[in-house]
This record gives C-alpha cells, sequence and structure tokens, in this order.
C-alpha cells in the first residue's frame, strides 16, 4: 500500500525522497573509503547511545645514525716532554706514524709536560679548537678525562692505563709484564751477587706487576745458580726526573749492593750512570725502558722492554673513522695488548731497517755459559735458549688477541686450552699461552700492609682483573724506599 501512496505523491517528494537518499548512500561510501585512508590508529570513545570517532598520530624519536667526522682531529695530552725518550717520547712516535699513515682524514696535536690535575683545562681547551676525539696518556688523568668526557656525551675519549670507562670513554694499554720477566731471566744469569734492584716511579698496579714480574724471572734462573735472589725498589714519586732516578740508583748500588738495575722511570739517567760505572771499572748491568736506550749504554744495556703504541692509535682510529667506535659503545672497549699482539717487545735497539736488537750481542755467550733445568719440561738448557723458550710460548697465542679489546672478555684470557672433538678424536685447541710468569705457586705481601699475605695456589692464573689491580709483591721483594706522600 505504501507503495501506491509514493506512486501517487507529486513528482516533487519523490526528488526530495531520491536527494535524502543518495546523501546516506554518499555519506557511508565516504565514511568507508575515508577510515581506508586514514592513519592505522584509532580510538573509539563510547558515551550513551552515541558513538564518536577519533583518529590520532603516534610520535616515535629516532636516534640520530652516528656519522664519523669527514676529519677526525686527535689531540694526545702527555705527562712527561716528548723528549724524554720513553713513555712519552713513544707515544709521540705512535700519534707521528697515525698521523702520516691517516694523512687523509687525520689531524693531530699534542700538549707536553701536563702535570696530572692540569689535564681537565687541556682537554676544555682542545674542545674549544674543535678536536673530536682524545687520548690522555698517563694514570693519573684517569678522573679528570672522565669527568670531561660526561660533560661532552658526543665526543671520543680514550684514556691510557686505566680502568675507568663510560659510553664515550674507552681505555688501552700495552704491557710489559711478561717482557720484563724475560729480561728478570738474564738478570738472573748475570747477577754475581743475587742482589738486583728496581727504581719505580710510582707503586702502582702497572709499575708493581713489572717489578715483580722482573723478581720473578730473575730468582727462576739465580736459585738455580745458588743464589737467593732479593729484588730491592726504592720509589721515587715522578714519571720524569733523571736527577731522582740517577740518585735512586746510587743508593742501591752502594747501600744494598745491587749489580743489575731494572726502572720504570722515563729518560735515560739510570743507563748512563751504569755506562758511566762501567768506564770507572765497575759493572752495573741494565734493562732500557719503553724506548730503545741500547746507543746510551752499549755497555751494559742487556735487553730491555720496546712499546709500538702505533698498532693501538692505528687500530683505534680506523675504527673511529669507519662507524665502528662512537661516542656511544666505548663502555666495554679495554685494550689490554701483551706479547702476542706486537705492541710489545723485548728489545733494546731499532736499527735502520725496522728490525730490532733483541739481546745485546755482547751479553749473549755469557747467557749460552749458564746452563739451567726447564721447569716445565724438565729439560736443560742454556738461559739463552730458555729466555727464547719462554719468549715464543707467550707470544704463540693467536686466539688470545679475540679478547683482548672488550673489558668482558678478558676472563677467556685465562683459558690455557680447550678440547673439541674432530673427527671423533678429543682434540686440545690452545687459547692463551701455555706459560704466564704469574702461575701459581706465588706467595708475597701487601705493600700498604706487609703483615698481610697473599698466596697464589699452584696453577691458577691471575689474569687480567687480578694482575690490573695487584697490591702486593713476592716475598723475596724488599721496598727500601718511598716517595713521600
Amino acid at each position: 500500500m505504501w507503495c501506491n501512496n509514493l506512486a501517487s505523491a507529486p513528482r516533487s517528494n519523490m526528488l526530495l525522497v531520491g536527494l535524502v537518499i543518495a546523501i546516506i548512500v554518499v555519506g557511508v561510501l565516504g565514511y568507508y573509503l575515508g577510515s581506508m585512508t586514514a592513519p592505522v590508529y584509532t580510538t573509539t570513545y563510547t558515551q550513551a547511545a552515541q558513538t564518536v570517532f577519533m583518529t590520532t598520530t603516534k610520535t616515535e624519536t629516532v636516534t640520530p645514525v652516528y656519522e664519523p667526522p669527514a676529519k677526525i682531529r686527535a689531540g694526545f695530552i702527555y705527562v712527561g716532554p716528548i723528549g724524554d725518550y720513553g713513555w712519552t717520547f713513544m707515544h709521540d712516535l705512535g700519534r707521528k706514524i697515525v698521523a702520516e699513515l691517516y694523512k687523509d682524514w687525520l689531524e693531530t696535536t699534542y700538549y707536553e709536560n701536563v702535570p696530572e690535575g692540569a689535564e681537565v683545562d687541556k682537554l676544555r681547551d682542545l674542545i674549544g679548537k674543535g678536536y673530536n676525539v682524545f687520548f690522555t696518556t698517563s694514570f693519573g688523568f684517569m678522573e679528570g678525562t672522565r669527568s670531561v668526557a660526561l660533560q661532552y656525551p658526543n665526543l671520543i675519549f680514550w684514556h691510557c692505563s686505566g680502568y675507568s670507562r663510560e659510553k664515550n670513554m674507552g681505555t688501552y694499554f700495552a704491557d710489559f709484564y711478561q717482557v720484563y720477566y724475560l729480561n728478570g731471566l738474564a738478570a738472573g744469569a748475570l747477577t754475581k751477587t743475587g742482589k738486583v734492584g728496581y727504581v719505580a716511579a710510582f707503586l702502582i698496579p702497572e709499575v708493581v706487576r713489572h717489578l715483580s714480574a722482573f723478581a720473578i724471572g730473575a730468582r727462576e734462573v739465580a736459585q738455580q745458580r745458588g743464589l737467593n735472589l732479593t729484588l730491592y725498589v726504592i720509589e721515587i714519586g715522578a714519571w720524569y726526573d733523571p736527577a731522582k732516578a740517577k740518585a735512586a740508583a746510587e743508593t742501591l748500588v752502594e747501600q744494598y749492593g745491587v749489580d743489575v738495575i731494572a726502572f720504570t722511570e722515563d729518560s735515560t739517567a739510570i743507563i748512563d750512570y751504569a755506562q758511566e760505572q762501567f768506564s770507572l771499572g765497575k759493572e752495573i748491568y741494565v734493562f732500557s725502558h719503553y724506548s730503545p736506550m741500547y746507543v746510551y749504554g752499549p755497555d751494559v744495556v742487556v735487553s730491555g722492554q720496546l712499546v709500538r703504541w702505533e698498532i693501538i692509535y692505528a687500530d683505534i682510529l680506523g675504527k673511529i673513522k669507519a662507524g665502528i667506535y662512537t661516542p656511544t659503545n666505548l663502555k666495554n672497549v679495554d685494550y689490554w695488548y701483551l706479547l702476542n699482539t706486537g705492541a710489545v717487545e723485548m728489545a733494546a735497539h731499532i736499527f735502520p731497517n725496522g728490525s730490532v736488537m733483541h739481546i745485546n750481542p755482547k751479553f749473549e755467550g755469557l747467557l749460552k755459559g749458564v746452563t739451567v733445568t726447564d721447569k716445565l719440561s724438565g729439560k736443560t738448557m742454556s738461559v739463552y735458549d730458555l729466555i727464547w723458550l719462554r719468549y715464543e710460548q707467550m707470544r704463540n697465542a693467536p686466539m688470545l688477541m679475540s679478547f683482548q679489546q672488550i673489558a668482558t672478555s678478558h676472563i677467556y684470557e685465562n683459558i690455557t686450552s680447550i678440547t673439541i672433538t674432530i673427527g671423533g678424536t678429543p682434540t686440545t685447541y690452545p687459547i692463551a699461552p701455555v706459560f704466564d710468569p704469574f702461575m701459581g705457586p706465588l706467595s708475597g705481601y701487601k705493600i700498604d700492609k706487609p703483615t698481610e699475605k697473599v698466596t697464589v695456589a699452584p696453577g691458577t692464573r691471575l689474569g687480567h682483573d687480578g694482575l690490573w689491580s695487584m697490591d702486593w709483591v713476592p716475598d723475596f721483594v724488599k721496598i727500601v724506599g718511598r716517595a713521600a706522600g
């Protein structure tokens, strides 16, 4: 019936009804089409019988990808003079090498003779000049470097010989304890008195492990010669002080009767003193420190420790340029380079062609003339051959380098070997060197609490963490002089 009524309705009414229907259809279609193109985040609120549709947008914060600077400008801060011919001299040599190697994109500068505590002002000065990567090269610069790194989170900082790290601050070190042990073996063969000496800049863990390794090596040989070896130590309280270094050496010789001396001080003063004594008819044998000091004492320098900081600097700067190291991922980056890396070497001289003099030829015959028994194999050999055996044992550890740049991986450096199965046969796969100077049994005492004893169980390695915090010396080490304060 309603159809009939509609048919009899005026034409104008029918048009009106059609228009209303069209509007409804268009509205519905528009709504669905709009829903198809609207943002995917839709929130629906229901109130009584009314439904309201609202669209919202989601804002996401995207962290910008770090882009390495087109030109890296690296500033180096040194505690001593670049002419000290020791620690600072070799750091600056490393800087010069990488500056030339990477000259297309690297610019470097340095400050020398910076007292510990003044590094903060020097860092800020370099930052003001537009430098973006910084290397501070003294243990005492650690806290100052960290404080500035926290203030400038978009810049990259590296501290040498410390342990404090941040997202934009890594640490690095090339350690000599293995080389000092090798030098100690030679000292144990050359001493006539069983009394050897050590001049220490500061009795911080770095120096403590070095003098202790030297003592362990010397005792290993001297005992087999029937000598009750003692290492006498004087701390002078300075990294670079030729006068204090020479005075300490004189005291060790004149008051304690030592005839072999090693040292941690950045001048050639002790080498010069020993060479002077030789010209007067007195033989005091010495080992060069950090740089090739043979030329200053060709009659008295037996061997020494040589560092190649350029190996570490080239690796760090190359990775910064490649975007591998950024101001956000350095918290666990800790270089701990040993003999296996090539960053340290047993040597006293560098020849023009780049090769090194590991042992002064003058002393090779003397070292070959002393016979000992290797405590690992039980074989009889000369001290000269024992030195080279230990050298190869500690150097031949290619797997070790995989763990020597990462703080959280240092624990694996204590693993001598693992066993894997190859073709059904259990096979030993080497990891760490088969020998380490700080493998028990060892016993000693705390430096600041001599009554507190320390023992290392047989077969136990101290490893990175134990060596990095070392505050004790073996029982046969006597500290006879401490710096004031």
